[in-house]
């Protein structure tokens, strides 16, 4: 399984042979850095760490510095590593958006965008407690009664309560290539991928 980092642009559609109108998302991937090659001697497992989006050396700490010095590359902001390649790669090695062709099926990671602390209306889809008669008047959103009273006396864990939305990792999967653009490191993929214009994503093939 191969992949790659990239970055959000953003959204638009194309039409495909049909004329049919598909949404799809565009995403600056690669180049990216073989970094480290981590093999079972040394760390107990293989992989292979890409580097991303390169960054400014007086924002890099002393320890990433010697880092990226092994590899021969600038300093990166974002590290990722992938368990399994394609392809045998060597240190210092660059991967672009030619591993990906059109019409091969992915898998996107990403953050989802963060939305704060939010209601359960909004969190968890409930509709409210009914209308606003009989003298109800500032219980549309709110969530109603929690648990029984007597026995369990407590609320229990995994209620579906008002808290913190969106930040989490998030996959989307079997989502096709639709266009390669390796001039421009774009990759165009069908539907929508987490995460907001300008975020980190990880393409899994």
């Amino acid at each position: 399984m191969s992949g790659i980092i990239g970055k959000k642009v953003g959204m638009t559609s194309i039409f495909d042979a049909e004329g049919k109108n598909i949404p799809c998302t565009v995403i600056e991937a690669g180049p990216c850095v073989v970094t480290q090659l981590r093999t079972v001697e040394r760390d107990g497992y293989t992989a292979i760490q890409l580097a991303f989006d390169e960054k400014k050396e007086k924002n890099t700490t002393a320890a990433l510095k010697g880092h990226f010095a092994k590899a021969k590359t600038t300093p990166m902001r974002k590290l990722v590593e992938f368990k399994t390649f394609e392809d045998e790669k060597n240190l210092g090695d660059t991967v672009t958006v030619d591993i990906f062709a059109e019409g091969d099926f992915v898998d996107v990671v990403g953050t989802s965008k963060g939305k704060g602390f939010q209601g359960v209306v909004k969190r968890h889809g409930f509709s409210g407690v009914g209308g606003q008669t009989h003298g109800q008047h500032n219980r549309m959103r709110a969530p109603g009664s929690l648990g029984a009273s007597s026995w369990p006396s407590k609320v229990f864990k995994g209620m579906r309560m008002a808290g913190r939305t969106g930040g989490d990792r998030v996959k989307v999967q079997n989502l096709q290539v639709l266009k390669v653009y390796p001039e421009q490191n774009l990759l165009v993929i069908s539907g929508s991928v987490p995460g907001a214009k300008g975020s980190y994503v990880i393409v899994d093939k």
